[in-house]
């Protein structure tokens, strides 16, 4: 899904009152503490400026593909969502985008960075309402649909699991975290995985089954989301692609039961040969290798398979 332009304009007019020099500093601190895995936490405005030109769309592009791929399986209507930890807006606007909602509460704890977000909520209609508050400080709000992005990986311990509940408790109908693609980000995942299933939450995506993680110990489930650069964006990364591909790993969460449990999820990019496609799968029965050949009733959907979506199991 294409980030809104409305919302690329207005953060090119808003970057030309800095020194581009300026941004480029801010925006190479951001990506080292993605890099690092430490994340990120705005000192000034320009950080702020920075991060809407290079995270922003990155982190709009993840979300936006997690909750495909989760009201995919869910197939119900969302009403109300709550983005706790919102940033700029991404995930909020992600959201609007995708559902029929009628009301999005937004919690920020930094004023700049609610300030911004409310405004670039507004540009595209999204029916937000934003309040200025921290995750660690609890939950007040409920929603059907709850979206956390990039933002628990600061949290550890007693607070981290506090945090989870009070993201369960909130929850009506569907609960989706979103945190970087990588080795650690995934392991982190996991674990809050057994967290919330604890607090009687069911897995309903990306897993079609509840149950322990299929995938051997070094390995990890992650997927990717492609987003435009603009000029501004590639400047500040000193990059020549127009476009980047954003790894994520997300996790969603529902007390009902996972109506997609005798599918499989596609675990990488598809392998295709002359008349025939190979298929690694991750399903309740673990993690398969699958050739299907074009004469196979399947093979025209392997055909236009692509990774994290789902796919049938032959009964």
């Amino acid at each position: 899904m294409e980030f809104p332009s409305a919302i690329r304009e207005r953060i090119s007019e808003l970057s030309e009152e800095y020194d581009i020099k300026t941004l480029i500093r801010a925006a190479e601190r951001i990506s080292e503490g993605y890099r690092s895995e430490q994340g990120f936490s705005a000192s000034s405005r320009e950080e702020i400026i920075a991060y809407a030109s290079v995270r922003m769309p990155a982190t709009f592009a993840a979300v936006s593909r997690a909750l495909e791929l989760s009201l995919e399986v869910f197939g119900g209507k969302i009403s109300t969502v709550l983005d706790v930890g919102a940033g700029t807006g991404a995930g909020a606007i992600a959201a609007d985008l995708l559902t029929d909602c009628e009301r999005i509460t937004c919690l920020e704890r930094d004023g700049d960075m609610l300030s911004l977000g409310e405004e670039f909520c507004g540009l595209v209609g999204a029916p937000t309402e934003w309040v200025k508050y921290d995750i660690s400080d609890g939950i007040s709000e409920r929603a059907e649909l709850v979206v956390c992005s990039y933002c628990l990986n600061e949290l550890n311990g007693k607070t981290l699991r506090e945090t989870l509940e009070r993201l369960a408790n909130s929850t009506e109908k569907i609960l989706v975290i979103v945190e970087r693609g990588t080795p650690k980000a995934f392991g982190e995942i996991k674990e809050i995985r057994k967290t919330l299933e604890a607090f009687g939450m069911k897995v309903l995506a990306p897993c079609t089954f509840s149950g322990e993680c299929k995938l051997p110990q070094k390995d990890w489930c992650h997927f990717t989301a492609r987003a435009s650069r603009t000029a501004l964006h590639r400047k500040l990364k000193n990059a020549d692609a127009p476009y980047e591909d954003e790894k994520f790993c997300f996790l969603a969460m529902t007390r009902e039961e996972n109506p997609v449990e005798n599918s499989a999820r596609v675990l990488r990019h598809p392998i295709i040969g002359s008349g025939k496609i190979t298929l690694e799968l991750c399903s309740a029965d673990g993690i398969s290798t699958k050739l299907i050949t074009r004469k196979t009733p399947l093979f025209k959907q392997a055909r236009k398979a692509k990774t994290g979506d789902l796919f049938p199991m032959e009964k």
